[in-house]
């Protein structure tokens, strides 16, 4: 339990193609979400067909000072406790604008600074809307990242499973994109696949035969870009198509989560465990309605965020930080430390939320300065 009845924190995201600020309150009636404000960035990324980052950048520079304005104003002004930014992982250039932002900004309030990682601010996300008991299982797919994860507690996260390769998102994005469907590609496609047949073409099925909890998409996105190029000529092709690598990304997201269930229930001491998918891709709501079927099957319960706190917010990435203030504020030596470490804490382009797990069993091995993902 935290010993102050209140807590109020800013939060601000800068990792990709939004520039988000947010206030976020706790007190002892629940968490309350007092303002977010995102500017997105979809016009300027448009016509590259995804998201180039140093228009990214720029953009975050030049619009940061007036979300965060904007955003405690709809707030009401409230006395801040402490400032929440992401520190990574993300495009490096608009991590380091949020981050010199927020640094500037709690500096002149002489505020504590918590640097969250973004990955974090998913995991939490849904705890902004409903009491999350931990522990709970989540499913974290998105543009960038696909993961499933036990997360004990605050700050306590135990990789279950990863991508191999390319994320569900990417594999959403490129598909829609080799088939022209414009940008964002995810809700695009979500779209097309409304009034298609899932089972006309034939795509692969990765890691046939493992049973672990990791992901491939990159042979399903090569399948289908090569048939996207070689069969499809009409509207209903295109339908077709994108019902089926929608179908084939929830099919493997089912079954990677299902093995996870096994896994996570035995960690259980009693009652109903929370399954919790959270991330881009959880805004898609074929997926997230198997996803439901497969937590119900097995004796979970389905929580996903509402709708606006699935893609990057600010809000999620306060409530990160106020999680993490909280702890701290029954410690007074730790929230001076945080305020002693605020100018020191770093960009991070990559940064693993079970960071030992990802030391001891790296997921790509690098071969050289060139080697993958280096």
């Amino acid at each position: 339990m935290m010993s102050h009845p209140c807590l109020t924190v800013l939060g601000v995201e800068s990792s990709c193609d939004e520039t988000a600020v947010a206030v976020v309150r706790r007190d002892a009636a629940g968490t309350h979400v007092l303002s977010s404000v995102i500017h997105s960035q979809i016009a300027q990324h448009a016509d590259y067909g995804g998201v180039v980052p140093e228009i990214a950048a720029r953009s975050h520079v030049e619009t940061i000072d007036d979300l965060a304005a904007r955003a405690l104003a709809e707030a009401g002004n409230p006395e801040l406790d402490a400032v929440a930014a992401t520190a990574g992982p993300g495009l490096i250039g608009g991590v380091m604008v949020g981050l010199s932002f927020a640094k500037g900004f709690a500096l002149a309030r002489d505020l504590p600074l918590i640097g969250v990682n973004h990955l974090e601010g998913h995991a939490l996300s849904a705890r902004l809307a409903e009491d999350v008991v931990f522990p709970f299982l989540l499913l974290l797919a998105s543009g960038g990242h696909c993961q499933l994860l036990a997360v004990r507690g605050v700050g306590d996260y135990e990789r279950l499973g990863t991508t191999i390769d390319d994320a569900a998102g990417e594999a959403f994005d490129k598909t829609a994109k080799v088939l022209g469907l414009g940008y964002p590609g995810g809700p695009a496609l979500e779209a097309c696949a409304r009034d298609g047949d899932a089972d006309r073409f034939k795509l692969p099925r990765a890691r046939v035969g493992h049973k672990d909890c990791d992901f491939s998409f990159s042979g399903l996105k090569t399948a289908a870009a090569q048939i996207a190029h070689a069969e499809v000529k009409t509207q209903q092709d295109r339908a077709d198509l994108c019902a089926g690598v929608q179908a084939a990304i929830a099919r493997q997201l089912v079954e990677r989560s299902e093995r996870a269930m096994g896994l996570f229930k035995p960690t259980m001491d009693a009652g109903r465990p929370a399954f919790v998918v959270a991330g881009g891709v959880a805004a898609n709501a074929t997926v997230r309605q198997v996803l439901k079927d497969a937590a119900e099957r097995h004796g979970f319960g389905f929580v996903a965020p509402p709708m606006r706190y699935c893609t990057d917010n600010a809000a999620m990435i306060a409530l990160a930080g106020l999680e993490h203030f909280a702890q701290a504020c029954n410690k007074p030596e730790a929230v001076a430390e945080l305020r002693a470490q605020a100018m020191g804490v770093s960009a991070r382009p990559r940064w693993p939320l079970d960071e030992a797990r990802a030391l001891a069993q790296p997921v790509h091995k690098t071969a050289g300065r060139k080697g993958a993902k280096a």
